[in-house]
């Protein structure tokens, strides 16, 4: 320090060493002039070999990005923890928060959506690992609403460029039903609603199955649809001290929330039971409703493709296919709707008895909604008759096509 013995400022020779700050400054007492700016931090290498450097390129411009990476590991790895996941899972699940904590598009998100973050890593590496894990679960784990969970999870499958396997159902019965609390006796469950795990998970997927093949699950969501056939399968294995237990009192005492739609995906499942229950020889004599029923779902299951044959009217599509073919190049046409062959289903329209067979179709075919009243017609609508002269402009649009004939003759050919 011989060169500044003094102070340019006021040419005092009072300059001290002052340690206040991270690194030491060199400081006029007299008038306050700092004869050397200091260094404020370094970067780890030049930590470990003595070197100063600038504050502008030391660490400390990354240190709030540095904490916020170090938060978010530690809640990747308590999420894993949480949900007893193999090691692979958090090593993967933690670099895709690296990666994704990386990208320009999550750094100035709010904080709430930097801790859904780390759920979503875990969430994409079960689903990846086929480890049945529902965004329902996460959200719970998160206390987080499931709108803002999937927006999140949605742009880190996009920035990622992250392919993920679809649930299947059968995971999504075995992942909703352990959840459930009537596996072993407690205070809230009695003793004869107490029930064999894997005997209720193995009736419950057989009547998803059975409401797959039925069109029960087409569009519909699967909780609804879990929810009432575990409470089938729950009620059949014991019917005598179940059946007066109602769908609500069943949720209250697994502990799971009552979906709204169950009801009526409950009510559809007894409908097709009931109508395979009428095919059965040694259950005709009896007077079935939707509880006796429930007594004899093992003997339904049992017989399952013998007794939707019967019961309904199954299309056969590549049979009809070549019919079809084969008629129309001989001239006639065929009835769009096949039967299974020695078991077709009338073809007068009319509808069946309770009893007669119908066509395997969709409830919303079934039971169609009703529709909106037609508005009153305009006085300009009214007045069109239909007789107007149709310019040359328009007269292409009236033309048929050869596919268009063809599908005007099937409407025809409709008993």
């Amino acid at each position: 320090m011989a060169e500044r013995s003094r102070c340019p400022e006021c040419g005092s020779a009072a300059l001290v060493e002052d340690s206040h700050y991270a690194q030491q400054q060199l400081v006029c007492a007299a008038c306050g002039c700092v004869l050397a700016e200091g260094l404020l931090t370094t970067t780890y290498t030049d930590e470990e070999h003595l070197r100063e450097v600038a504050y502008s390129q030391s660490t400390g411009q990354k240190e709030q990005l540095s904490r916020c990476l170090q938060r978010g590991i530690r809640r990747v790895q308590d999420l894993c923890k949480v949900l007893q996941l193999p090691a692979v899972f958090e090593e993967t699940a933690v670099s895709y928060f690296q990666r994704a904590l990386q990208l320009p598009c999550f750094h100035l998100v709010s904080v709430e959506k930097k801790e859904l973050l780390g759920g979503c890593c875990v969430f994409v590496t079960c689903r990846q690992h086929n480890w049945p894990l529902t965004m329902g679960t996460i959200c719970s784990l998160l206390y987080a609403k499931q709108e803002l969970f999937a927006g999140v999870f949605l742009s880190l499958q996009k920035e990622l460029r992250l392919s993920l396997p679809a649930l299947s159902l059968a995971d999504l019965v075995k992942t909703h039903l352990n959840s459930f609390q009537l596996f072993q006796h407690t205070a809230n469950v009695p003793a004869p609603f107490v029930e064999d795990k894997e005997k209720m998970i193995s009736r419950t997927m057989q009547l998803v199955e059975l409401a797959s093949e039925t069109w029960l699950v087409t569009g519909r969501h699967p909780v609804p649809i879990v929810t009432a056939a575990a409470f089938l399968s729950w009620q059949s294995l014991q019917p005598p001290a179940r059946l007066t237990c109602t769908l609500a009192r069943f949720c209250k005492l697994a502990g799971v929330d009552l979906p709204p739609p169950a009801h009526l995906r409950l009510k559809e499942l007894l409908e097709i039971l009931l109508r395979m229950a009428s095919q059965l020889a040694w259950l005709r004599v009896f007077k079935l409703d939707k509880k006796t029923v429930v007594k004899h779902i093992g003997d339904l299951l049992l017989h399952r493709v013998f007794l939707l044959r019967n019961a309904f009217c199954l299309e056969v599509e590549e049979e009809e296919e070549k019919e079809e073919e084969k008629k129309e190049k001989e001239g006639s046409l065929s009835s769009p709707l096949r039967a299974v062959p020695g078991k077709g289903c009338p073809s007068d329209g009319k509808h069946q008895h309770e009893g007669g067979k119908r066509p395997l179709l969709p409830p919303c075919l079934i039971h169609p909604r009703k529709r909106l009243r037609a508005a009153a017609p305009s006085p300009l609508d009214a007045a069109i008759s239909g007789d107007e002269d149709i310019s040359d402009s328009e007269i292409e649009q009236y033309l048929r096509g050869p596919e268009e004939i063809r599908a005007l003759r099937k409407v025809k050919a409709w008993p």
